[in-house]
């Protein structure tokens, strides 16, 4: 099986002009579609609302994806209730071929959320979740991390073991310093869980950005600036390589070691616990 996958890596509005992403996001979704992309992917909160003082609607993506029969993850800050002051977890929502929202991914980490607070023009309490779903699509079994959750590899192998083949990692922006070891996380995740990642990010100014779609074998599609990156992405051989075992042959049939899923001892990680 084979499906072709995007991310998007946008020029993003901000503030008072942020309710203008949700025509943009919907152009962006059409240069995917034309690229064949059968699963689309925009940043963290975008389009947004990304900022809790704003208010608009982006049910347009909806549409546009029941339209076309694709798969989209779009995101948003979505206030909670209960508690003494108003709370937001940060939100990425998975939208089917039909239209309708299979489910939506709530940020787990960080644990103090003080990242953003960090950014003035956020500035929120932030509420971290523990779900970690996996959602079932026409185009293969998908999971959702964000932002620098891509460096919790717990997070990665969790959805990994529950069955997703391709995990999305929908970025904010200013990665700027940590790029480089930012790009092996998305890569390393791949690899170490015989799957395909895929990253982008928001561009704000000239910035570079993390767009990037990593096979367990290769970085499939890479790009610095605004783009739509399509690639595809084979689910067989995903399959072949986590049923498979590592052989002592030359030359070999994979450039992963195979099986990896299996070399889990959870009784070893009991043994050594330290004392937390």
């Amino acid at each position: 099986m084979k499906v072709k996958i995007s991310v998007v890596q946008p020029q993003t509005l901000r503030l008072g002009e942020e309710a203008g992403n949700v025509e943009r996001a919907l152009a962006y979704l059409d240069q995917a579609v034309a690229k064949g992309a059968q699963i689309i992917c925009f940043p963290e909160m975008y389009p947004g609302p990304a900022h809790p003082g704003n208010d608009f609607a982006s049910e347009a993506l909806a549409e546009a994806a029941r339209r076309h029969g694709v798969c989209v993850i779009k995101g948003r800050i979505q206030r909670e209730r209960g508690g003494e002051r108003p709370r937001h977890s940060v939100c990425a929502d998975v939208i089917g071929p039909d239209g309708r929202t299979l489910g939506t991914y709530r940020r787990t980490e960080p644990l103090t959320g003080h990242v953003y607070r960090d950014v003035p023009a956020w500035n929120f309490d932030y509420l971290q979740f523990d779900e970690l779903p996996v959602f079932d699509t026409p185009f293969g079994r998908i999971g959702v991390l964000i932002c620098s959750e891509v460096y919790a590899p717990e997070l990665s192998r969790i959805l990994a073991l529950h069955g997703a083949e391709i995990v999305f990692y929908p970025a904010g922006a200013l990665i700027n310093e940590l790029m480089p070891t930012w790009k092996t996380m998305v890569w390393a995740r791949a690899i170490e869980n015989l799957m395909y990642t895929a990253a982008s990010q928001n561009l704000y100014g000239v910035e570079e950005g993390v767009g990037m779609i990593c096979s367990p074998e290769a970085v499939v599609a890479e790009h610095r600036g605004e783009a739509v990156l399509v690639a595809e992405a084979d689910l067989a051989r995903v399959r072949w390589l986590r049923e498979s075992e590592q052989k002592i042959e030359i030359p070999k049939q994979y450039k992963v070691v195979p099986g990896l899923l299996r070399w889990r001892r959870p009784e070893v990680y009991r043994k050594n616990r330290p004392d937390w």
